[in-house]
């Protein structure tokens, strides 16, 4: 057997989409506009399929943040944080973020990816019951498995579910872990946090909340699901990126104090090189621009209840919740792939997200909104959809 023979399947599928027309996975946005529009080819396209849900990447204050950071400190730190990579911005980012969550410890890491891998494979090792909602990402799957722990899954938000299994724990539910995310990337629903909350104060347990589509997202001050629902202080660890509504890259961790000591035993944290110090003077001005512009968020509901609603309306099956993340679900993967072009004829760029990736082994497209879009521009994705209906 070939080295790369059990991906037969997956490379017929490639072949498929390169030679049938515009590749869906790995498409190419030949020019940026703005953060709500590009050029894919000889379209230009709204850009609905993004998670830059405050539309920040072009905030003229954290360009020139990051642009200062460029001349005055270089490309990059070429270590680790536990190298020579700790620069005074990331010490400084780290007590920001933890003064912005009101948590006494943050750490900063390289992507998203790596604050789940880092923080969950490092408390979660052999031994450890790990809790974990069957809809988690891949990351935290991940983390799970490099850790060791045993994983335990339960339904897709289902509190109930939860309590039997930890009920079957006996006195081990009072030193599991449970894993769950604020909003999930593909169904754009929100977790039953209340619940999950009550039976971690009656069972026992420690809670990890993924906050990485909700933060800056959620709550009166945008620190996620958690504040929204006045249960902050029942979370013990919040991980979340700085890849969405802060539009830059790396991800973080806040909690206790005697969370640092898992700088010293975390191996993605260890070995990898740390933030580049334009990403993170990015970070800490669009930091501050969520703390000083509630009306972002604002804005950036309004537009998901307009997407929403108008979709509803034209007789799509979408997500059970409002959220900027509004999936519409479609039938086989080839009128998902072959609805997808149709939307780029039309001038509106959007995912399209098959199993495994998508949950459930339905094909759905998702859509986004921003709080840069203009309600034209969400008039029109609406339209776009409205029209492929009949």
């Amino acid at each position: 057997m070939g080295l790369y023979d059990r991906f037969a399947r997956l490379a017929d599928y490639r072949k498929q989409f390169q030679t049938s027309g515009l590749n869906p996975f790995g498409t190419c946005i030949d020019e940026i506009y703005s953060a709500t529009e590009g050029r894919i080819g000889n379209k230009k396209v709204i850009l609905a399929g993004t998670n830059n849900y405050l539309g920040l990447t072009f905030n003229p204050q954290a360009i020139a943040d990051a642009q200062a950071a460029l001349s005055s400190q270089g490309t990059g730190t070429t270590g680790s944080r536990m190298a020579n990579g700790s620069y005074g911005s990331h010490l400084a980012l780290e007590q920001e973020i933890a003064a912005f969550f009101n948590r006494p410890a943050a750490i900063v890491f390289s992507t998203g990816y790596t604050a789940n891998l880092g923080i969950i494979s490092t408390l979660a090792g052999p031994g450890t019951i790990v809790l974990l909602d069957a809809d988690s990402h891949a990351s935290i799957y991940d983390a799970c498995a490099l850790g060791g722990a045993t994983i335990i899954r339960f339904r897709h938000n289902d509190a109930g579910d939860l309590e039997r299994r930890m009920m079957r724990l006996g006195e081990k539910a009072r030193e599991a872990i449970i894993i769950v995310e604020g909003i999930y990337s593909m169904l754009g629903d929100v977790a039953p946090l209340k619940e999950i909350v009550d039976i971690k104060r009656r069972l026992g347990g420690y809670l990890v909340v993924d906050e990485a589509h909700s933060f800056g997202v959620m709550g009166a001050n945008g620190r996620g699901l958690a504040e929204a629902l006045g249960v902050e202080q029942d979370v013990d660890i919040i991980v979340g990126t700085f890849s969405k509504s802060l539009a830059s890259i790396g991800g973080f961790a806040v909690g206790p104090r005697a969370m640092e000591v898992l700088r010293y035993s975390s191996r993605p944290y260890i070995f990898t090189a740390s933030p580049s110090p334009s990403s993170i003077a990015s970070v800490r001005s669009s930091l501050k621009t969520i703390t000083q512009h509630p009306e972002l968020r604002e804005k950036l509901w309004s537009h998901a209840r307009r997407l929403y609603r108008g979709l509803a309306a034209s007789g799509y099956q979408l997500g059970p919740h409002i959220s900027p993340v509004v999936p519409v679900m479609i039938g086989s993967k080839e009128d998902g792939l072959s609805f997808w072009r149709a939307l780029i004829e039309k001038n509106v760029y959007v995912n399209l997200v098959l199993p495994p990736a998508a949950p459930s082994d339905i094909t759905l497209l998702r859509c986004s909104v921003n709080a840069a879009h203009s309600e034209e521009q969400i008039d029109r994705i609406i339209q776009a959809f409205a029209e492929l209906k009949n």
